[in-house]
Parts: structure tokens; C-alpha cells; sequence
């Protein structure tokens, strides 16, 4: 049979037709534009992402044998809001995770309502991205808009909505909206009275690997599919990645180095840190994650060296990279603010350790440990909690390079496997549909037949002690330069 996954992202759906041995027949993105009406905004019309998806689809099918196609499910861009009226129709455009119009909603969650009530209540406190802020500053500011809120969804969810003609999420995704009693996998009363909202203008909840509907017929027809196809909720992007990365069960863990950077690990173990330093939400798999989010990964990297000395040469650029753990230079990667360890904002990037003789090299390969350092952050954080890890999954555009690779494995002082196949999110989707139909017993059956590891990089004893050393030295930056931050403003 054949699965097929939908990642619903930022800038484009990207559409995977798998089959049961998770070989991997055909991969195809179609793009939607991304607004931004004020400064700090981000928005995104839902119905270009179904358009797009539906083009999609049928270019993705059109040489398969359709008959054969069981399963469809979804990854997707998480925490945004997408709000229908008493028609389902939407009321107004989505408010994305990388909008941060809610600064004030997010002042009167934390610290009026209280962060301890926020972790009591769902596990996590309140970020500018997540989907409860959103629903206030509706209510603060478009009155009218929040009068006519009859289904609050998340991005993914509306374009299942769509296929299926069911409202539903999955715990993953909706561990990302602060309404979620993550721990029960249920829907907060207390996060729904404080938002004004009734929990049935929610979706109703499933696990990532569950059954929500068939496609409509008329959808069906349109595709040329048998009206049989299930429809699986899905999960968020980062779950649905872990996912497609094998970091299921026990212990996992992947680190993105993307765009923005991940820590992601997997735990059948319901875990907060004390400082709701790392997001704790529900797993694709059943159980729960941890999960670090840094803001500038793999940005950073593109920053200094298409931003700041104007070269396009990565590999010649890192090449000249020879003395690891040996730098006197370090780099604070906070070019957007920072999110976790810091929820901070404020935070800044910031050099520090030059002398007359510090070269561009120096610098570059700041910026590369400086990045691995912050990720690090959320990883010592998950370790107070018991965690233990000994090696790690390595995914997203900065894992193609060898030297991140060896700084990953010599920062954290762990092994790094590199997979054979990198396809994210829509990976994952297609997995869960997988599962959803039968094809596999669960979640980590199907990653341990589907995912395969085809290079490992081990820590060396030398460099590894070098780099503790040094990363000593980096976690003493950021709370001698925190005050100066807030200045800067």
C-alpha cells in the first residue's frame, strides 16, 4: 500500500508518497505567500494552504497507482491560530508561530495569571508563538473577529478539516497552544476560562497515529482516490520530524540545526524542569517529549557569512577550521532573541573574547560553537531531569556539514548518527498514516523498519574535554551581559 504525508510549512506544503517498506516514490512542494501587514506580524491565508495542497496532491499521485493509496497524515507549522465562524468559514487571516504582535498578552499570562499556573495548568508557560496570547490579543483586539470564534484550529488541522469535513488535533500539536493539559492529554478548563473561549470551540483530541475520518467523496473523486483513504491527525512539525528521524520511545533525541535550532527528546516519562526552561509536550508516539527551540541556528551561520564578509563558499569557509575546542572567541547566537534556555527576547548576538590577532576564521568558528554551546543549554537542562542520552539523531541543512557534525559530537560529548534519508515532517506524516492503517503495530516499530542510520561520528576523549572546558566559559556570558540587553531596547 501507499502513505502519504502533507508538511504543512511556513513558506511551502511539501507532499511525500511512500510505500510500506518506507521507500520513498515521489516528493513535491508547492509555495504560498507569507504577509506581514505591520511590523512583527506574520500571516498566512489557510485557503492558499489548501489550494496549494489539492495542486499538490495531484501532481504527487498522478503516475501512482492510486487504487493502492491507504493513508494520508500531516505534519505542520505549530502554535498558529486559525479561527471559523458558525459556517466554518475563516474569519480572518492565520496569526503564525513567528508572529509576535502578543508581547502584552504574554506579560498578562505570565505574570498576572501567573507562570505556575501556566505549568500547573498545561506544563509550559507562555511564548509570544504560542496560540493562547493569540486568541487575547483577537479578543483585545479585533472584538468583533472574537464574537464570531464558533472553531479555534491549528494550521494543519484546518486542511484535515478540509479533506475530512471533521475538527480534530492531535496532542502533539496541540501540546504547542497553552490550552492543553498535557500531562492528561486533555483540554484545559481553567487555560479556556482564562481565555474566554468554551473547550467545545476546540478541536476534538486524538493521538498523531489515530483515525479521524476518510476523505470526502467529492475530494476523493476529484484526486481519483478510493473514498476508503484514511485521514490520521498527524502531528506538530517538530513531533512529525522526530518521527521520520527515529526519535521515538525512550531516551531519543534529534537536534535540528535548521533555520532555528531543536533539541527534541523523547521520553514515555512525563517531565517539567523546575524553570519551564524546555517546552514539555505530548509525543506522535503516545508518550512525551522535551523539547529546546533556539531561534538563530543555521541563520546564524548564513548571517556571518553571506551577511557580514559577503562569501557563498561554506565548504572552503569551515575548511580553514583546523583547532576545535581551542577558540578564545565566543559567540552569544542570539541574533532574534532567544528562546529556550532564556525566554528572553531581548537577548542579542554578541562577540566576545577578540584580540588584535582574532581573525575571521576566529569569529566564523564562534558562531558555529556558539550555536552548538546554546543548543547545549536545553540539553544540560533535560539531563537535570534525569535524562539520559548518549548519542543523537543530527537533522536540517547545518547537519549536511562535516565540521557541525564533529562540533555536535564534541560539544555535547556524545555519538551523532546521520540518516539516510532526511525528509523531515512529511516523512513522519506518512509514517503515522502508515501506522494508522495497520501497516505497522505502532509509532516506534515503524521508525525502527523505516529509519537507517548510515554514519555515526564519535566525541574524541581530547576535544570533548576541551570543549567542557569551554562551554564552562560560554554559560558564564549570558548572565554577565543580561542586563545590558534590556537597554539596548
Amino acid at each position: 500500500m501507499l502513505y502519504i504525508g502533507i508538511d504543512l510549512g511556513t513558506s511551502a506544503v511539501k507532499l511525500l508518497l511512500m510505500d510500506e517498506n518506507g521507500d520513498i516514490l515521489n516528493v513535491v512542494s508547492k509555495d504560498y505567500p507569507l504577509f506581514y501587514p505591520k511590523p512583527g506580524w506574520s500571516e498566512q491565508n489557510p485557503v492558499d494552504w489548501y489550494s496549494q495542497s489539492i495542486a499538490g496532491l495531484k501532481e504527487l499521485i498522478k503516475d501512482a497507482d492510486k487504487s493502492r493509496i491507504a493513508g494520508i497524515s500531516f505534519g505542520g507549522q505549530m502554535h498558529g491560530l486559525v479561527i471559523l465562524d458558525e459556517n466554518d468559514d475563516v474569519i480572518r487571516p492565520a496569526i503564525l508561530w513567528n508572529d509576535g504582535r502578543t508581547g502584552a498578552e504574554c506579560d498578562y499570562l505570565n505574570e498576572e495569571i501567573g507562570r505556575d499556573k501556566l505549568s500547573a495548568y498545561t506544563a509550559n508557560i507562555a511564548f509570544a508563538g504560542f496560540t493562547a496570547p493569540k486568541i487575547l490579543w483577537v479578543k483585545n483586539n479585533e472584538p468583533e473577529n472574537f464574537k464570531r470564534i464558533k472553531k479555534i484550529m491549528l494550521p494543519k488541522d484546518y486542511l484535515a478539516y478540509r479533506l475530512t469535513g471533521v475538527h480534530s488535533t492531535d496532542v502533539s500539536d496541540a501540546s504547542g497552544m497553552l490550552l492543553l493539559d498535557v500531562k492528561a492529554r486533555k483540554w484545559s478548563q481553567e487555560m479556556c476560562d482564562i481565555c474566554d473561549i468554551r473547550v467545545d470551540m476546540l478541536p476534538k483530541l486524538y493521538e498523531s497515529y489515530e483515525v479521524t475520518g476518510t476523505v470526502k467523496a467529492e475530494i476523493a473523486a476529484e484526486l481519483g482516490l478510493p473514498q476508503s483513504v484514511k485521514v490520521a491527525a498527524g502531528a506538530g512539525d517538530n513531533a512529525a520530524a522526530a518521527v521520520g528521524t527515529g526519535t521515538v520511545g525512550d531516551g531519543m533525541c534529534n537536534i535540528s540545526l535548521g533555520t532555528s535550532g531543536t533539541v527534541f527528546i523523547s521520553s514515555k516519562v512525563f517531565g517539567v524542569d523546575k524553570y519551564n526552561a524546555l517546552h514539555a509536550f505530548a509525543h506522535a508516539d503516545g508518550c512525551y517529549h522535551l523539547m529546546g527551540c533556539m531561534l538563530s541556528a543555521a541563520a546564524a551561520n548564513t548571517w556571518w557569512l553571506e551577511g557580514i564578509i559577503g562569501a557563498d563558499d561554506y565548504d572552503g569557509a569551515q575548511k580553514q577550521i583546523e583547532n576545535l575546542g581551542e577558540n578564545p572567541v565566543f559567540f552569544l547566537p542570539y541574533l532574534m532573541g532567544e528562546r529556550s534556555p532564556h525566554n528572553n527576547p531581548d537577548a542579542r548576538g554578541t562577540f566576545i573574547g577578540m584580540t588584535m590577532d582574532t581573525s575571521k576564521t576566529d569569529m566564523y568558528q564562534a558562531v558555529l560553537e556558539g550555536v552548538s554551546f546554546g543548543l547545549r543549554d536545553s540539553f544540560e537542562v533535560a539531563k537535570s531531569l534525569g535524562v539520559n542520552v548518549s548519542r543523537t539523531k543530527l537533522c536540517g541543512g547545518g547537519a549536511k556539514s562535516a565540521l557541525w557534525r564533529r562540533l555536535i559530537a564534541n560539544i555535547f560529548n556524545i555519538k551523532v548518527d546521520i540518516l539516510a534519508s532526511e525528509e523531515g515532517p512529511a516523512l513522519g506524516a506518512a509514517m503515522l498514516a502508515a501506522v494508522a492503517c495497520g501497516a505497522f503495530a505502532d509509532v516506534e516499530e515503524a521508525a525502527a523498519k523505516i529509519v537507517k542510520v548510515t554514519e555515526t561520528i564519535e566525541p574524541v576523549p581530547e576535544i570533548a574535554a576541551k570543549y567542557e572546558e569551554r562551554y564552562r566559559q560560554f554559560t558564564s556570558i549570558y548572565p554577565a551581559v543580561e542586563p545590558v540587553f534590556e537597554t539596548l531596547k
